[in-house]
């Protein structure tokens, strides 16, 4: 059993799992090109189906020329809090094997995206940076703002900042900027069998 964060684990597993979480509460603080590359460096390490690498990422840092743009591209309820963040990324995986004219799609391309968005979360936390991931963001037009072509999916956005008090917050976010409980691993864990619970 492993305790971090107000949060317990029922087996002896590394606090850095219960250390990370998904705040929107960020600083607002400017991050380094460098320090984001190399949180993109550790998730492009990630393990992929023959190797294919089917992630992409599309970023804005913090004060840039583009940055209003990147927070446009989220939902409004998302824009609240992650114009905040030091960093916003689009990740985009490639659906397909090989040489597209070929018309292989890859069946794994989206869970090989999400282990590098688990490693980009991850590295973050080690950098002394937090990550949020978001489904809502307008996936339409990111496809169209940044010309992405059939054979791609775009897969969810990235807040990427600095812890703050939550008190930076909306009202309406505060109650829920805590490290969020997961169900008991064996709702989600079957030897020998499935449980669609």
């Amino acid at each position: 059993m492993t305790k971090s964060n107000s949060r317990e684990s029922q087996f002896s597993i590394d606090p850095i799992f219960l250390d990370r979480w998904s705040p929107r509460a960020f600083t607002g603080e400017v991050i380094s090109e460098s320090d984001l590359l190399t949180i993109l460096d550790a998730a492009h390490w990630a393990p992929s189906a023959s190797n294919q690498q089917p992630w992409r990422f599309i970023y804005a840092l913090q004060g840039a020329a583009d940055w209003d743009k990147f927070v446009g591209l989220l939902v409004e309820s998302n824009q609240e809090w992650a114009k905040n963040a030091s960093a916003l990324i689009f990740v985009v995986s490639r659906d397909f094997n090989g040489d597209f004219s070929e018309g292989r799609k890859s069946y794994t391309h989206s869970f090989d995206a999400g282990a590098a968005w688990g490693h980009l979360a991850m590295q973050a936390k080690l950098s002394g940076f937090y990550a949020h991931g978001m489904g809502g963001i307008k996936h339409d037009q990111i496809r169209e703002t940044f010309a992405i072509p059939e054979g791609y999916r775009v897969e969810a956005g990235v807040a990427v900042g600095r812890l703050a008090d939550k008190s930076v917050l909306p009202e309406r976010y505060r109650e829920r900027e805590f490290p969020s409980q997961r169900k008991p691993l064996s709702d989600v864990a079957f030897k020998g069998k499935f449980i669609a619970n």
